[in-house]
């Protein structure tokens, strides 16, 4: 297991990226880029849990950490990333603390949790699953997504639950959640952001956010408030908005030489 659940509470600047395409060059690529961690995302993408593990197993050569964004607080989903070789999970929609406990009891063995065991990837296929079990219990990450208004309103509680390494505001959905989906700078969305901030700082917990546009602005805006675990927008908007911004700009010089029509 890796160190990125000391990390985190120690509070370190951790920087990752979303993974949304099943194909291990494109998290081979950005392991190699030199992320702290990538999100392997198995909720809203079309990436199989075959994928998933060979998305990982493109990032073992890397010191960069594969979570999985699993689609739904649900155990068997969690164990089944977990045995893959995930060293975390990202959890949606954890609303309230007993969401989170649920999601926290699904990524452990008993007696800390409700986990069962297994003998695959994770546990070196059955030949070091003593060594597995002692590394997780000290460093599986679980990470809520906070991303509904009512898990603001609960942020104190599911923030206090044990185990919980740290979590995630999800914008969108949370702007979604009060009436007003993509409109990240409303009144509405900025104040209940900030109540996450002060809960996060109350906790001494690390804050953490989903920077979605590929914009080096709104990045430094969520560091310079303290944000500690970052998410860097996702594959396929880096590769599309690097593909258009050269695009643009090979026209824009066809056209200043007259080769291009204007």
């Amino acid at each position: 297991m890796s160190d990125l659940s000391k990390r985190m509470s120690q509070q370190d600047l951790l920087l990752g990226c979303w993974v949304t395409v099943g194909h291990p060059v494109i998290s081979e690529l950005l392991a190699d880029a030199g992320f702290d961690w990538l999100a392997i995302d198995m909720e809203h993408s079309a990436i199989t849990l075959a994928e998933a593990q060979i998305l990982m197993q493109s990032m073992r050569a890397t010191p960069c950490s594969p979570l999985v964004r699993v689609g739904a607080n649900d155990p068997v989903q969690i164990k089944r990333v977990l045995d893959a070789g995930a060293h975390g999970i990202i959890v949606p929609m954890v609303n309230s603390r007993d969401d989170a406990e649920r999601a926290v009891a699904a990524s452990r063995y008993p007696l800390a949790g409700m986990r069962g065991v297994g003998l695959a990837r994770a546990q070196k296929y059955g030949f070091d699953f003593e060594g597995y079990r002692e590394g997780l219990q000290k460093n599986i990450v679980v990470i809520a997504q906070i991303e509904h208004i009512d898990a603001i309103n609960a942020i104190d509680d599911i923030l206090a639950t044990p185990g919980l390494t740290g979590s995630i505001i999800g914008p969108y959905d949370l702007s979604g959640s009060l009436g007003i989906p993509g409109e990240l700078d409303h009144p509405s969305v900025v104040e209940a952001v900030e109540k996450y901030e002060q809960a996060c700082v109350r906790a001494g917990m690390p804050s953490g956010y989903h920077v979605v546009p590929p914009e080096e602005a709104l990045v430094r805006q969520r560091v310079s408030r303290g944000y500690t675990f970052v998410g860097l927008s996702l594959d396929t908007l880096l590769l599309g908005t690097a593909a258009r911004h050269l695009l643009a700009t090979a026209r824009a010089a066809g056209q200043d030489s007259g080769r291009v029509p204007k």
